[in-house]
Protein backbone atom coordinates (compact mmCIF):
# COMPACT_ATOMS: atom_id res chain seq x y z
CA UNK A 1 0.00 0.00 0.00
CA UNK A 2 3.33 2.23 0.68
CA UNK A 3 3.11 2.00 -2.98
CA UNK A 4 0.20 5.27 -2.84
CA UNK A 5 2.26 7.00 -0.82
CA UNK A 6 5.22 7.86 -3.25
CA UNK A 7 4.21 7.15 -6.61
CA UNK A 8 6.81 7.03 -9.37
CA UNK A 9 4.58 6.78 -12.52
CA UNK A 10 7.55 5.06 -15.08
CA UNK A 11 7.93 1.92 -12.70
CA UNK A 12 4.13 1.47 -12.64
CA UNK A 13 4.27 2.12 -16.47
CA UNK A 14 7.10 -0.27 -16.69
CA UNK A 15 5.19 -3.06 -14.95
CA UNK A 16 2.45 -3.06 -16.91
CA UNK A 17 4.35 -3.33 -20.09
CA UNK A 18 6.32 -5.94 -18.63
CA UNK A 19 2.77 -7.53 -17.93
CA UNK A 20 1.54 -6.87 -21.28
CA UNK A 21 3.98 -7.63 -23.25
CA UNK A 22 3.85 -4.78 -25.99
CA UNK A 23 5.86 -4.67 -28.83
CA UNK A 24 8.24 -1.85 -28.69
CA UNK A 25 6.98 -0.70 -32.49
CA UNK A 26 3.39 -0.73 -31.42
CA UNK A 27 4.31 1.87 -28.68
CA UNK A 28 6.01 4.21 -30.95
CA UNK A 29 3.48 4.33 -33.46
CA UNK A 30 0.98 4.62 -31.48
CA UNK A 31 2.54 7.57 -29.79
CA UNK A 32 3.86 9.07 -33.04
CA UNK A 33 7.55 9.00 -31.76
CA UNK A 34 10.92 8.03 -33.79
CA UNK A 35 12.86 5.62 -31.34
CA UNK A 36 13.02 4.00 -28.58
CA UNK A 37 14.50 6.44 -25.95
CA UNK A 38 10.49 7.88 -25.59
CA UNK A 39 9.66 4.70 -23.90
CA UNK A 40 12.92 4.84 -21.83
CA UNK A 41 12.16 8.43 -20.79
CA UNK A 42 8.80 7.56 -19.38
CA UNK A 43 9.20 4.31 -17.41
CA UNK A 44 12.31 5.97 -15.76
CA UNK A 45 10.61 9.25 -15.27
CA UNK A 46 8.75 10.43 -11.93
CA UNK A 47 6.00 12.06 -13.30
CA UNK A 48 4.45 12.32 -16.15
CA UNK A 49 2.39 15.17 -18.70
CA UNK A 50 -1.43 14.14 -18.31
CA UNK A 51 -1.57 13.36 -21.78
CA UNK A 52 0.65 11.46 -22.10
CA UNK A 53 -0.56 9.65 -19.01
CA UNK A 54 -3.96 9.06 -20.08
CA UNK A 55 -2.30 7.88 -23.80
CA UNK A 56 -0.30 5.24 -21.46
CA UNK A 57 -3.39 4.86 -19.38
CA UNK A 58 -5.44 3.80 -22.71
CA UNK A 59 -2.78 1.42 -24.63
CA UNK A 60 -2.17 -0.25 -21.59
CA UNK A 61 -6.05 -0.11 -20.38
CA UNK A 62 -5.36 0.69 -16.86
CA UNK A 63 -6.25 3.76 -15.38
CA UNK A 64 -2.72 5.38 -13.96
CA UNK A 65 -4.85 8.34 -12.60
CA UNK A 66 -6.38 6.09 -10.13
CA UNK A 67 -3.54 5.86 -8.21
CA UNK A 68 -3.10 9.53 -7.23
CA UNK A 69 -6.54 9.14 -6.99
CA UNK A 70 -5.96 6.96 -4.08
CA UNK A 71 -3.42 9.03 -2.54
CA UNK A 72 -5.46 11.61 -2.60
CA UNK A 73 -7.70 9.69 -0.57
CA UNK A 74 -5.61 8.20 1.86
CA UNK A 75 -2.87 11.04 2.38
CA UNK A 76 -4.25 14.44 1.54
CA UNK A 77 -6.14 16.23 4.13
CA UNK A 78 -9.76 16.92 3.54
CA UNK A 79 -12.23 20.27 4.09
CA UNK A 80 -13.94 20.23 7.00
CA UNK A 81 -16.73 21.72 4.94
CA UNK A 82 -18.60 18.79 3.85
CA UNK A 83 -20.60 19.04 0.21
CA UNK A 84 -24.16 19.71 1.63
CA UNK A 85 -22.41 22.69 3.44
CA UNK A 86 -20.95 23.81 0.69
CA UNK A 87 -24.35 23.26 -1.48
CA UNK A 88 -25.75 25.42 1.75
CA UNK A 89 -23.97 28.34 1.66
CA UNK A 90 -23.99 28.24 -2.30
CA UNK A 91 -20.05 28.19 -2.84
CA UNK A 92 -21.04 26.79 -6.26
CA UNK A 93 -17.89 25.72 -8.77
CA UNK A 94 -17.94 25.28 -12.17
CA UNK A 95 -15.93 22.34 -11.63
CA UNK A 96 -17.52 18.71 -10.72
CA UNK A 97 -18.15 17.97 -7.08
CA UNK A 98 -17.63 14.41 -6.05
CA UNK A 99 -20.14 13.23 -3.23
CA UNK A 100 -17.81 10.07 -2.09
CA UNK A 101 -14.66 8.42 -1.72
CA UNK A 102 -14.18 5.77 -4.37
CA UNK A 103 -12.12 2.84 -2.31
CA UNK A 104 -10.71 0.62 -4.15
CA UNK A 105 -10.21 -3.30 -2.64
CA UNK A 106 -6.69 -2.51 -2.06
CA UNK A 107 -7.47 0.37 -0.08
CA UNK A 108 -9.64 -1.20 1.93
CA UNK A 109 -7.81 -4.30 2.37
CA UNK A 110 -4.76 -2.05 3.34
CA UNK A 111 -6.79 -0.37 6.13
CA UNK A 112 -8.43 -3.53 7.54
CA UNK A 113 -4.98 -5.10 7.63
CA UNK A 114 -3.78 -2.17 10.07
CA UNK A 115 -6.67 -2.99 12.40
CA UNK A 116 -6.63 -6.79 12.34
CA UNK A 117 -2.58 -6.65 12.90
CA UNK A 118 -3.51 -4.13 15.75
CA UNK A 119 -1.13 -1.47 14.19
CA UNK A 120 -3.65 1.16 13.94
CA UNK A 121 -7.17 0.95 16.00
CA UNK A 122 -10.21 1.97 14.19
CA UNK A 123 -10.58 5.48 15.90
CA UNK A 124 -6.99 6.32 14.64
CA UNK A 125 -8.05 4.89 11.36
CA UNK A 126 -10.76 7.27 11.28
CA UNK A 127 -8.96 10.29 12.36
CA UNK A 128 -6.03 9.19 9.52
CA UNK A 129 -7.55 8.61 6.87
CA UNK A 130 -11.04 10.87 7.48
CA UNK A 131 -13.20 7.56 6.50
CA UNK A 132 -16.83 7.63 8.01
CA UNK A 133 -17.94 5.54 10.73
CA UNK A 134 -20.17 3.76 9.23
CA UNK A 135 -18.36 2.67 6.49
CA UNK A 136 -15.37 1.43 8.17
CA UNK A 137 -17.74 -0.46 10.59
CA UNK A 138 -19.35 -2.17 7.26
CA UNK A 139 -16.18 -2.80 5.18
CA UNK A 140 -15.33 -4.57 9.07
CA UNK A 141 -18.53 -6.73 8.87
CA UNK A 142 -18.39 -7.49 5.14
CA UNK A 143 -14.51 -7.79 4.32
CA UNK A 144 -13.86 -9.82 7.48
CA UNK A 145 -11.36 -12.44 7.19
CA UNK A 146 -13.26 -15.77 8.33
CA UNK A 147 -11.03 -18.06 10.67
CA UNK A 148 -11.29 -21.62 10.03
Amino acid sequence: MSKFKEIHIGSFIKTMLDEKNIDNERIIKFFKVDDKEFINKCTSSNNLDTDILLKWSKLLEYDFFRLYSQHLILYAPISKKTYTEDEENNNKSSLPRFRKNVYTKEVIDYILSKIETGEMKTTEVIERYHIPKTTLYKWISKYKKSTK
